[in-house]
């Protein structure tokens, strides 16, 4: 082991643990230690998403271990396999990928992780995540932050990198209409990569969430419901409305021929007009993980131009920020109108 910090002779840290009846609990649990091929890292802050909230209201099943999958971090413990040299050191600031798969399963990058069937995910199921002092994850999953991104930005890497994902499964191009419906936590950055693709983007919401942050960016704005009365159609629409009214609208929305984006997950079931999908012929995408390479590219352009409109921006987004010890009022102010990134800040440097 390559160690950093003082946790090398601690036993116990804090953690942030969903109980049965849907309240996160700050106790004291061991530190956990990385196994051949996985790292220990240092949360510096962590997000909360809609998944989290999913989650405490029984999505996948119920859920129970410490929720936090978007997280910064430095990495604290290193424990290489013999076969590989790590390409990350101890001290490093650092993001990682949820998808954990067991060593030697012959994935060759993020897409095969996410869907290996033996996987687990950080804080969604089977693996502890970041809402606690210390995690433990596959070095493979691990990418360093560039030095001009700040813990604030760097923390939107694993949402901003499921963005990405749409450009990965569909040939956007800039003669396309599309439409982001829901203007929330998922749906400013995937607006963003859209019209960063080169597409005209209109992104639509209930409520004009967020709608002054996106014209900012260029990106025009609208009600669903006049887009629905102005029997408007899109080449691409993406659902990332997180409710189960969303999918209705969105096939709305799509052009015959035209291709409809999933991107919500809840714990909820949806009611679907498959016939409408079939005489149509629309092309249904579920989108889930991607890439943290193109994540962090386009959050350090963006950093770097000043949002002169080149990247990613995510400055202002965070509403509300807590301690680790107040993470169950995090969730809480998580579900609120007005919240549309919380921040829990773990560390104390």
């Amino acid at each position: 082991f390559f160690f950093f910090g003082s946790s090398a002779v601690r036993r116990k840290m804090q953690a942030a643990r969903l109980s049965e009846d849907g309240r996160l609990i700050v106790n004291e649990v061991p530190i956990p230690q990385p196994g051949p091929g996985w790292a220990r890292l240092q949360i510096l802050q962590a997000g909360i998403c809609n998944t989290d909230l999913e989650l405490r209201r029984g999505y996948k099943g119920g859920f129970s271990g410490t929720l936090g999958h978007e997280f910064v971090a430095r990495v604290h413990a290193v424990n290489p396999s013999p076969e590989a040299v790590p390409h990350v050191a101890v001290g490093q600031r650092v993001v990682a990928e949820i998808n954990c798969v067991p060593g030697g399963c012959g994935c060759r990058g993020y897409h095969e992780r996410a869907q290996h069937p033996a996987r687990s995910a950080l804080g969604i199921f089977g693996a502890d995540g970041g809402f606690a002092e210390y995690l433990i994850v596959p070095i493979e999953n691990i990418h360093l932050v560039p030095e001009s991104l700040t813990d604030d930005q760097a923390m939107f890497a694993e949402p901003l990198a499921a963005a990405c994902q749409i450009t990965q499964q569909v040939h956007v191009r800039a003669s396309q209409k599309c439409a982001v419906l829901g203007t929330g936590k998922l749906g400013v950055l995937i607006s963003q990569v859209l019209a960063h693709a080169g597409c005209a983007v209109t992104a639509a919401g209930r409520r004009e969430v967020n709608f002054e942050f996106l014209q900012a960016r260029g990106i025009t704005t609208a009600l669903a419901p006049a887009l629905l009365a102005q029997k408007a159609l899109f080449d691409i629409v993406v659902d990332c409305t997180g409710s189960e009214e969303g999918f209705a609208t969105a096939l709305a929305l799509t052009r015959p021929t035209g291709t409809l984006v999933l991107k919500s997950t809840f714990a909820g079931k949806t009611s679907a007009d498959l016939t409408q999908v079939v005489v149509n012929e629309i092309t249904l995408v579920g989108s889930r993980c991607g890439p943290f390479s193109m994540a962090l590219s386009l959050l350090d352009r963006g950093a770097k131009s000043g949002g002169a409109g080149v990247g990613v921006v995510v400055d202002g987004l965070i509403t509300h920020r807590f301690p680790l010890g107040e993470a169950n009022a995090a969730l809480d102010a998580a579900a609120l109108k007005d919240s549309i990134k919380v921040a829990i800040r773990v560390a104390t440097e």
